[in-house]
């Protein structure tokens, strides 16, 4: 499984994922022309995708499904009954966010065993989440912000209580603990994404969650996903794989 982080932040999310002749474009919040950039850069060869997933309607991840969709001429997803449908390696459950029905995906390939975990605009972690994420061979979790930086920073009051609150974002340490959680011998890459960049910063989610994991003993990857540029497409190899990249802050 070979995997593009497009970029993630407020400004725009998209996750590439291949597999033999499978490529998953999940979430679409930037352009074609931005997005064809970000796949160059990435290092991904993505002449065609096989079908666009969403995990929920905000711009930042949805703005741009219609335009790719006829662009690849491919489908798009959007509700678990759907997914269910089409194929039961695509497993999804509901998360908590200010959306209708924000999703958190799990991506198996069903020829090598090799699963990703996604999870980010998800407001507060639930038993039903753990279970999903269980067992996952790469890990993309949100760290959007800093507890002490969003308390001092710039965000009206309303605001503040809106990221923090149940249908909000998780923290570094929220995302530190479900990491933990989720922590086994087989984890081999974590990404953490949707990272503020008005009250938190890819320094301090990285130092907050790899702490965490050092003390499992944790050995793998820790990658950072910037907005402003897509990561080097890395790949998961599963049971017995050899990592791809050092940790990135």
């Amino acid at each position: 499984m070979r995997v593009g982080v497009l970029g993630s932040g407020s400004q725009g999310n998209a996750i590439a994922i291949q597999s033999h002749d499978t490529s998953l474009l999940i979430d679409c919040g930037f352009g074609p022309r931005s997005l064809k950039q970000r796949i160059r850069d990435s290092g991904l060869d993505l002449e065609s995708v096989t079908a666009i997933l969403l995990t929920h309607e905000h711009g930042d991840h949805a703005g741009c499904a219609s335009s790719l969709a006829v662009k690849f001429g491919c489908p798009v997803y959007a509700s678990a009954g759907t997914l269910a449908a089409v194929s039961q390696t695509w497993r999804v459950t509901r998360t908590n966010h200010d959306a209708a029905e924000p999703l958190a995906i799990r991506v198996a390939d069903s020829l090598s065993g090799t699963v990703l975990g996604l999870a980010y605009d998800i407001g507060q972690t639930t038993a039903g989440l753990r279970h999903l994420l269980s067992g996952c061979n790469c890990l993309i979790v949100e760290a959007n912000h800093d507890d002490h930086l969003l308390r001092t920073g710039p965000y009206p009051a309303a605001v503040r209580h809106r990221i923090a609150g149940s249908n909000g974002h998780l923290s570094n340490r929220a995302a530190a603990q479900l990491l933990a959680d989720l922590f086994h011998p087989g984890l081999e890459t974590v990404v953490l994404a949707h990272v503020s960049r008005t009250c938190n910063s890819p320094k301090l989610a990285g130092e907050t969650v790899r702490e965490a994991l050092r003390e499992l003993g944790y050995g793998g990857d820790l990658l950072v996903a910037r907005q402003s540029r897509a990561l080097p497409v890395f790949s998961v190899l599963g049971a017995g794989g050899q990592r791809s990249l050092p940790w990135v802050g």
